[in-house]
């Protein structure tokens, strides 16, 4: 296990490594510059060079990788092009709010979607199956942005009785936490759903019902249990992706989050958030990805043996 461990902390390095090179040469190589995005259409060439040579982008592309990556190295993740701060200043008050919201979404995504997919499987093939299985793909085919918008038009324009943007109380994170956990939820009750049907198939199952165990003692302590591995893997994956990939929601309802940020940034061509943002989210995905390792490893005595002979 402490081999499996060290090597990927290890993997861990060049995967950050390489996609910072990716960010970096595609923000470099897209068009229009930082002086452009930052002073507008009615800025002089002679202005637009001089601010580019303010920031240091005029400089070549490996020189401009070189110095970021030995400041970030330190802690130190540059200046922002167009704020004039600290990149860690301005992201670092922006991510609670991501982190809060993609958690609640996590959290009720799993607090819902569990529940139906354990039901749709005791249930298979009678009208409740058909129903939830049938509910469960038409929020799975919502686009986020989509289901953000009818949920602000009822809940906020039409029933008055949310916020439709900001944040303040926990009203404002409601219409943005359900827009994220939906869609998460239809697609964990069907994960629940094929994975319990899986093991009603197999031949532990057999064997405990040969033995006179009741169906109760089988469905609660065995199979959901079993069942809930690849879930729970499923669950923090989500969780991970949502720490960057909340921007829809985070758009939509006016969030001072981390995806706004980063969206922000690339529009304004602003690199030094950008690289600093993707280091961090990169980072935290593959810490979040060990430990759900270690977590299946601890739970699951194949899965560890697996990689105790890798």
């Amino acid at each position: 296990m402490l081999k499996y461990m060290i090597k990927r902390i290890l993997f861990i390095i060049p995967s950050v490594f390489i996609v910072s090179v990716l960010t970096f040469v595609v923000l470099s190589l897209s068009p229009g510059t930082p002086g452009q995005a930052a002073l507008g259409i009615n800025a002089t060439q002679e202005q637009i060079d001089a601010f580019n040579h303010s920031v240091g982008y005029d400089r070549p592309l490996p020189e401009r990788y070189i110095d970021y990556m030995a400041g970030a190295l330190q802690g130190d993740f540059g200046e922002s092009y167009t704020q004039h701060n600290d990149v860690a200043a301005i992201l670092i008050p922006k991510f609670p709010t991501t982190l809060t919201v993609a958690f609640l979404a996590v959290l009720f995504s799993a607090a819902i979607g569990i529940p139906i997919g354990v039901l749709a499987a005791l249930k298979k093939g009678t009208a409740v199956d058909v129903g939830t299985t049938t509910v469960a793909l038409v929020f799975a085919s919502i686009p986020s942005f989509w289901l953000g918008l009818m949920l602000m038009l009822l809940f906020s324009l039409k029933l008055g009785i949310l916020p439709s943007h900001g944040i303040g109380t926990w009203k404002n994170l409601v219409l943005p936490v359900a827009t994220l956990a939906l869609p998460s939820a239809a697609y964990v009750a069907r994960m629940v759903r094929i994975t319990m049907l899986d093991e009603f198939n197999q031949d532990y199952v057999r064997t405990a019902r040969a033995k006179g165990a009741s169906e109760n003692r089988i469905v609660f302590i065995h199979v959901i249990r079993n069942a809930m591995m690849p879930v729970l893997t499923n669950l923090g994956m989500s969780f991970a992706g949502l720490l960057g990939g909340a921007i829809i929601a985070e758009q939509v309802f006016g969030l001072p989050g981390f995806g706004s940020a980063i969206l922000n940034a690339i529009n304004m061509k602003d690199t030094p958030i950008v690289l600093g943002a993707t280091l961090f989210l990169s980072f935290t995905y593959m810490i979040i990805m060990l430990v759900l390792d270690l977590v299946n490893a601890l739970l699951n005595p194949k899965f560890r043996d697996s990689i105790e002979k890798a």
